[in-house]
C-alpha cells in the first residue's frame, strides 16, 4: 500500500508519520508524533528530494517504489544531512546505483562521515544559484547555512513555485491525513507546535534565517514544502511573517507568562496571586507554567512568544533552584533577546535567587529587567501581597507602552 499526494505537476509527497517517537533528538518530548516528509518529481528526470528517517523507512521506500513504478531514480538531493532526513540515503544509493547525488561541498563531507559509500561519479556539486534541470522542471539551489546545520541548502522549482525548505517552516506533529494547512485551523492545531520547533530547534539562528527570508523575498512561492509538519500554499504570507518576527528575536504578543518553581507551594501562591492581578487589570493571554513540571522545550515556546516574563524561584543551596537555573541556560544557550522580565525570589533566611537570575539575564541582549524585584520570605504575608500587586501594577503599565 502507497501513501503518496500529489501537491504539484508532476510532484509528489511521498513522506510519512512516526507517532511512537517519545523525544525528538531524544530531547524534546514529543507529544503528537512527528512527520518526515520527502518528495518526488517526476519529469523526464526523476528527482527524489531528501530521503527519511530510519523509523519511518519501510513505509518511505514502499512510496518510493509505487511512484516510481518501475522507472529508475536519475537524481537525489540532499538538502539536509541530519539523520532524520539522510539516514536511508546510503540504503536507497545501494538499491539504486544509477542515482546521482545532488549536493553542496559541506554536504559531500558530511555524507562521508555518515556512510562509507562509493561515490566517485556519483554526485553533482552545486552552490548558490546552482540549476538542475529535469524536463519541465528547473531546481534553482539556495544555500542557506546555519538554519540550522551548516551544509543546510533550500531548493526552488520555478515551474511550479515550490520551495524545498529543509528544516526551516517545520513542525513537530504528525500529519492527520491532510497533509496542508489551508483545510485546518492552523493557530488551534499547529501553531504552538510550530512555534516550539522553531524557539527550540532553529531559534538560536535568527541572522541565518533572516539572511534565508531576504533570498526567498525574490521568488514566487507558492508553495511551501517542508520536511516536518504541513505543507503551505495559502497564507504564505503568514508563515514567512512568524519567521520573521522569530528570527528578529521579537515577541509575538505583548502578553506576560509566569515561569516559576516552588518547592512547597509558597512560590507558586504567588506565581498564581501575580496572574490573577494581571487578569484584574485587564492583561490578556497570560499564561501560568511550572518550570518543575514542564519540559523546557514548551516554557522556550512562551519565552519566543511573549513580550513580558515572570520568573518566580527559591533560593536554593544558597544559590537558584535548579529547574529554574536549567530555564536560563537555555534562555541563553537560545539567544534570548528583547524581553521585558520580573522578578520573584522566595527564601526563608538567605534570599539570594534574584541575584543569581539577574546576573544570568545581564548576559542577555536588550532584555530589561523589570521593577519592583518581589522578594517572599517563605509565605506570602500581607506586605508580599502589596509587592505583588506593584509588580502587577508595573507590568501593566509597562506592556501599555506598546
Amino acid at each position: 500500500m502507497n501513501c503518496t499526494v500529489n501537491i504539484a505537476r508532476d510532484t509528489w509527497w511521498l513522506g510519512a508519520s512516526d507517532r511512537r517517537l517519545a523525544r525528538f533528538e531524544n530531547l524534546f518530548p514529543l507529544t503528537r508524533g512527528v512527520a518526515y516528509n520527502s518528495y518526488l518529481i517526476l519529469d523526464e528526470k526523476t528527482v527524489l528530494l531528501d530521503t527519511a528517517d530510519w523509523s519511518v523507512g519501510r513505509r518511505f521506500f514502499e512510496n518510493l517504489a509505487g511512484l516510481l513504478n518501475g522507472r529508475g531514480l536519475d537524481y537525489v538531493v540532499v538538502h539536509h544531512m541530519e539523520p532524520d532526513h539522510a539516514a536511508t540515503l546510503g540504503q536507497l544509493l545501494a538499491a539504486h546505483p544509477e542515482t546521482t547525488v545532488v549536493c553542496n561541498a559541506k554536504t559531500l563531507a558530511m555524507i562521508n562521515q555518515f556512510f562509507a559509500l562509493p561515490l566517485e561519479g556519483r554526485t553533482q556539486l552545486v552552490a548558490e544559484g546552482g540549476e538542475l534541470c529535469t524536463g519541465a522542471h528547473t531546481l534553482r539551489f539556495c544555500m542557506a547555512p546555519m538554519v540550522h546545520w551548516p551544509e543546510v541548502m533550500v531548493s526552488y522549482d520555478t515551474l511550479t513555485g515550490a520551495l524545498f525548505s529543509a528544516d526551516a517552516f517545520g513542525s513537530f506533529g504528525a500529519l492527520e491525513g491532510d497533509i496542508f494547512t489551508n483545510k485546518q485551523d492552523f493557530a488551534a492545531n499547529w501553531l504552538p507546535e510550530a512555534r516550539r520547533y522553531y524557539a527550540n530547534i532553529v531559534g538560536k539562528y535568527g541572522a541565518p534565517v533572516q539572511a534565508l527570508l531576504k533570498k526567498a523575498a525574490g521568488l514566487d512561492i507558492r508553495l511551501v514544502c517542508p520536511l516536518h509538519g504541513p505543507l503551505w500554499k495559502e497564507d504564505i504570507d503568514y508563515l514567512v511573517g512568524l519567521y520573521d518576527t522569530w528570527s528578529r528575536y521579537q515577541p509575538e504578543e505583548r502578553t506576560v507568562s509566569v515561569l516559576y518553581a516552588s518547592m512547597y507551594g509558597h512560590t507558586e501562591a504567588a506565581a498564581l496571586r501575580l496572574a490573577q492581578l494581571l487578569a484584574e487589570r485587564g492583561v490578556e493571554g497570560v499564561t501560568v507554567h511550572d518550570v518543575s513540571g514542564e519540559d523546557t522545550s514548551w516554557l522556550m515556546a512562551e519565552v519566543w512568544r511573549c513580550s513580558h516574563l515572570v520568573l518566580a524561584a527559591p533560593t536554593y543551596n544558597g544559590g537558584l533552584y535548579p529547574k529554574m537555573e536549567n530555564l536560563l541556560a537555555d534562555m541563553k544557550a537560545l539567544a534570548t533577546q528583547n524581553r521585558t522580565v520580573a522578578l520573584i525570589e522566595n527564601g526563608s533566611w538567605a534570599p539570594a535567587a534574584a541575584k543569581v537570575m539577574r546576573g544570568e539575564l545581564e548576559s542577555l541582549k536588550n532584555v530589561t529587567v523589570l521593577e519592583p524585584v518581589v522578594t517572599i520570605k517563605s509565605a506570602v504575608g500581607p506586605a508580599q501581597e502589596q509587592a505583588l500587586a506593584d509588580l502587577a501594577d508595573a507590568l501593566a503599565a509597562d506592556l501599555a507602552k506598546g
